[in-house]
């Protein structure tokens, strides 16, 4: 591992952190969701990591609901539940070629709303966090994935962020970014009825200039942070 690396294991994430510093009564009013399934947290959260549970928004019968998954997405026919931890994210541009992808894509999509999101630049041996936001800090949603799997009395929901590659903002930070989806594509993106030619068109890199980043702390390198300090600017800036 590399000196002030992010603690993750091997595995390259493409988009391993991100926060949600809003209410879930916030949430419910940002994304119009007609029901709360089971006991979301409703804390607000600045250092989520792989493995920890999400509020995700879906519309299985054109009705937004809110409920919970675990990130890291284990496929209905997975044999052993740890695959979730190598599928957290899923590439845009191949995720209707991958047997763990194709059939949520098509036909369980969700949006995983955010405040932001964390990338770490490589800067000699150092990898260097960064975290980005809308300008506007409304909340944002990332394009999801979700999946049910069960095995015996085990039963899990768990979901991915799909990823695509950088604006020309983030280009510079990292080779990759989440798909952030803008408000007026969300019912589509949702809709399991619409033509997947359509959705392929609108899992696009986010436009730069509704975009901020800047420099953090390494306090989020370590996933027990989870405090405002995590995405205060490092060095007063």
């Amino acid at each position: 591992m590399l000196d002030n690396a992010p603690e993750m294991t091997s595995i390259n994430y493409m988009c391993g952190r991100f926060a949600q510093t809003i209410s879930l009564k916030d949430i419910i009013r940002a994304f119009f969701i007609e029901d709360v399934l089971g006991d979301p947290a409703g804390n607000r959260r600045y250092n989520i990591a792989p493995g920890q549970e999400v509020v995700a928004v879906t519309a299985p019968e054109r009705r937004r609901l809110l409920t919970e998954f675990k990130w890291g997405l284990v496929p209905a026919w997975a044999k052993d539940r740890s695959i979730g931890n190598r599928m957290i994210n899923a590439r845009a541009e191949t995720v209707l070629e991958k047997p763990g992808f194709r059939g949520a894509f098509k036909s369980r999509r969700c949006l995983i709303p955010a405040s932001g999101f964390y990338e770490w630049k490589k800067e000699s041996k150092n990898r260097i966090p960064y975290y980005i936001r809308l300008k506007s800090q409304e909340p944002m949603a990332f394009a999801g994935l979700y999946e049910h799997w069960k095995a015996g009395d085990q039963e899990l929901h768990t979901c991915t962020i799909l990823t695509t590659e950088p604006n020309e903002l983030l280009a510079s930070v990292h080779n990759r970014m989440p798909v952030i989806l803008p408000g007026d594509v969300h019912d589509r993106w949702l809709d399991s009825t619409v033509d997947i030619p359509e959705i392929k068109k609108i899992i696009v890199p986010f436009e730069s200039d509704k975009l901020e980043v800047y420099r953090v702390s390494t306090l989020v390198n370590s996933p027990s942070n989870d405090s405002p300090d995590c995405i205060v600017p490092a060095g007063g800036e």
